[in-house]
């Protein structure tokens, strides 16, 4: 299996054997425009599960329990007779944390000596706070400036990088795509969305520009030097370059994934911890979305805008007019012509700007 595989990604790195990925970008950009959209939609209609960080409210914190179990604090929320849906917590192996939109000061008192006599503690041992929504504001206010900022200084260090705009819109394009679907997803199952959720949002837009840069610089090594050649055009050598780092996209993708998804599964749903559940489920929807959308989104928008300068469909044009010379000749019988190699397949395996392999001299037998 393994050998079969490594044999694989050698076949793409050689270009013996190639999915074109930028050639049929339209079907990507379609799928990518409905997720948005459909992202978009669920946010308008379902909103975000914002958690008392965001909106304010009550807390109470239960210390030496002998039972951490969270359907007893919702029982006693029943009891009270409170409409509240509170968010109960496990910290620990003997402390639970209850957070509740704001009760009155009746409904504090009563809510706390229920969850004393439930849980089996005395009533010093249950704590009661409120908490307010300026915190959380605070935060989102702190990270969207953070984000503007980030976003400014990625797509100036981009174009002085790579000398290409071209690419920074496009990575840009793929970030914000990937955080648009991991918060419609988010608001599509009704995650709640706490601080810990923006962080995860900030840290998969990093993870996101990784991966693109990474496919980016391969692109621009099979591209420099384009116009001294004419037996592959531009999309072909983008698209080359996609392929050469498919397998280490997919490798990083799972490396990174796994333990996220560990974190997830098992830190989350088994032990119930629910602030590693809310920045581990972005990271792991991000962490997906931005491999898939540095192969299928911003390689082929950057290969789209590039297209449209005059220089590479020019030279576009040339490879395609020697192309049909090439099988011109090969109809006509001239085979020195028909012998010439076409397309991406001769490009050196990690060659240096791009040229051409060249090909081997026999050497003379000495009889």
């Amino acid at each position: 299996m393994m050998p079969s595989f490594a044999r694989f990604g050698n076949d793409l790195y050689t270009g013996r054997r190639s999915f074109d990925i930028v050639g049929h970008r339209r079907r990507w950009f379609t799928a990518a425009a409905m997720l948005v959209i459909l992202s978009a939609l669920v946010l308008g209609v379902r909103g975000l599960n914002l958690g008392i960080e965001f909106t304010g409210g009550s807390q109470f914190t239960i210390s030496g329990t002998a039972t951490a179990e969270e359907n007893l604090a919702h029982d006693v929320l029943d009891d009270v007779g409170t409409d509240h849906v509170a968010r109960v917590t496990i910290v620990g192996d003997d402390t639970v944390q209850v957070q509740t939109e704001q009760l009155s000061d009746l409904e504090t008192t009563d809510v706390a000596a229920e969850l004393a006599d439930a849980y089996g503690v005395p009533a010093t041992d249950v704590t009661s706070s409120f908490v307010g929504p300026f915190w959380g504001q605070d935060v989102t206010t702190k990270a969207l400036q953070s984000l503007v900022i980030f976003l400014v200084l990625v797509s100036a260090v981009m174009v002085l990088y790579f000398r290409r705009w071209t690419m920074a819109v496009a990575a840009l394009v793929a970030l914000l795509h990937d955080v648009v679907l991991t918060v419609g997803i988010y608001a599509a199952i009704g995650f709640e969305v706490t601080p810990a959720t923006v962080i995860g949002f900030l840290t998969i837009l990093g993870y996101s520009l990784y991966d693109t840069v990474v496919v980016f610089d391969k692109v621009r090594e099979n591209t420099t030097g384009l116009t001294e050649q004419t037996r592959y055009s531009y999309a072909e050598g983008a698209n080359l370059a996609v392929n050469q780092t498919l397998v280490r996209s997919i490798n990083t993708s799972v490396v990174g994934v796994l333990p996220v998804a560990a974190i997830l599964f098992i830190g989350a749903f088994l032990l119930g911890a629910g602030t590693l559940r809310d920045i581990s489920l972005a990271l792991f929807i991000g962490m997906i979305a931005s491999t898939a959308s540095s192969i299928f989104i911003a390689t082929p928008l950057h290969v789209l805008l590039e297209s449209r300068r005059p220089a590479v469909t020019e030279h576009t044009e040339k490879v395609q007019e020697r192309r049909e010379a090439v099988l011109a000749a090969a109809e006509s019988g001239d085979v020195a012509g028909a012998a010439e190699p076409v397309g991406t397949g001769g490009l050196i395996a990690g060659g240096h700007r791009g040229q051409a392999a060249q090909p081997r001299r026999k050497r003379r037998s000495r009889g």
